[in-house]
């Protein structure tokens, strides 16, 4: 009895879920994937933004930066290009890490003075937006 009341509870909310769920976007390719467009996009930001440091730093501070940088989009297509979900989910923590990364070598940089604190925050906006939308796209995966 109590077994047949509970699925008919879960039969219930999985039928409200199935009818308040919107249309999903088809994703054909990663490029497909807004997280991978967005943090394609500081990585080109970043590369901009670094041909201004100093020149010292080209082989140590710049090269941390563009290689934790490059490795956010990288790995969500290293992930997606996996055949389980599992795996994909794996990729996608090693992204949110490296995206943590570079948040903090530009804290670090912030502290050196190489960059303003303008540009700083305003870096720090967009990978705050990239961070919410990757865990929330590794929360839907995991669901």
């Amino acid at each position: 009895m109590i077994r047949r009341c509970v699925e008919n509870n879960l039969n219930q909310l999985n039928q409200e879920k199935i009818e308040n769920r919107t249309t999903p976007i088809k994703i054909r390719h990663w490029r497909d994937l807004e997280i991978w467009q967005l943090s394609h996009q500081i990585v080109l930001d970043l590369y901009q933004l670094l041909a201004n440091f100093p020149k010292e730093e080209k082989y140590s501070l710049c090269d941390q930066i563009k290689r934790a940088a490059v490795s956010v989009p990288a790995n969500i297509v290293e992930g997606y290009s996996r055949k389980s979900t599992k795996d994909f989910v794996r990729f996608c923590y090693i992204s949110r890490s490296s995206l943590e990364e570079v948040r903090y070598y530009l804290i670090l940089a912030l502290d050196l003075e190489f960059i303003d604190k303008d540009t700083y925050l305003s870096l720090e906006k967009k990978l705050t937006s990239i961070s919410v939308k990757l865990n929330n796209f590794i929360h839907s995966l995991v669901s």
